[in-house]
């Protein structure tokens, strides 16, 4: 678990056991850190103003006060089981890595019985792969993080005739398609919209400059092989 994930965990947990205390030494048992990592932490939550305070003595540690508390997640285990199975399906999906962190949030904030049972539950299923299947390609993060906050990315393109161009996009969407999945941007040099395969990218920066949201055309977004639906909650 990173730095970031913890100190989320860490609230998480705290809000969990609310009004309780968590003592730093249970808190380093349980993301397998030194209690010195563990104070570092609430310090930088708390500068970063996450209100948990500190009951010193023998029996002292640290709570989240009671306004940020929330009672614990009611996730079943086999709710917890099913978007593990889901999450280990979708590896090379948009926000993956996003997705097994939010698992990771979940089981931190889940009942202990409940997450250990998830735990036991999750063993009960296997997945058989091909030995000839090749390993899926990850999407770049930076893609994902420029349609998040809206950034205009700066690409090299192979296109199915093996040409290539250097272009600026501004990146409106991911699709999926037979032959693996796509961005759709706004393409500055063609000054209209374009489908582009990941794989054909090959190599990807973003830049400082913000581009206004433009109103994503379904039948403009369509790869040349599938039209799918789309994705919601």
């Amino acid at each position: 678990m990173n730095r970031t994930d913890r100190l989320y965990a860490i609230v998480e947990e705290l809000r969990a056991v609310a009004p309780r205390l968590r003592t730093a030494r249970e808190l380093a048992q349980r993301y397998e850190v030194s209690i010195r990592t563990i104070e570092r932490d609430i310090t930088a939550l708390q500068q970063a103003g996450i209100p948990v305070y500190a009951d010193v003595g023998r029996r002292g540690g640290y709570a989240l006060d009671k306004s940020m508390s929330l009672p614990p997640l009611n996730f079943t285990p086999a709710e917890a089981v099913a978007l593990a199975v889901a999450l280990d399906n979708s590896r090379a999906t948009p926000f993956a890595d996003a997705g097994r962190s939010a698992l990771r949030k979940i089981l931190a904030v889940m009942r202990e019985t409940d997450a250990e049972a998830a735990r036991d539950l999750v063993a009960c299923v296997r997945r058989v792969e091909r030995p000839d299947q090749p390993p899926a390609e990850q999407i770049p993060a930076v893609i994902e993080h420029a349609i998040e906050i809206g950034r205009v990315l700066r690409i090299d393109y192979i296109d199915r005739f093996e040409a290539h161009s250097a272009r600026e996009v501004e990146p409106m969407a991911f699709v999926d398609g037979v032959n693996g999945w796509y961005l759709v941007a706004w393409c500055r040099l063609r000054d209209n919209s374009r489908c582009f395969r990941l794989d054909r990218i090959r190599a990807v920066t973003m830049t400082d400059s913000p581009f206004p949201r433009r109103l994503l055309d379904p039948t403009a977004a369509a790869p040349p092989d599938r039209v799918v639906r789309a994705v919601g909650f």
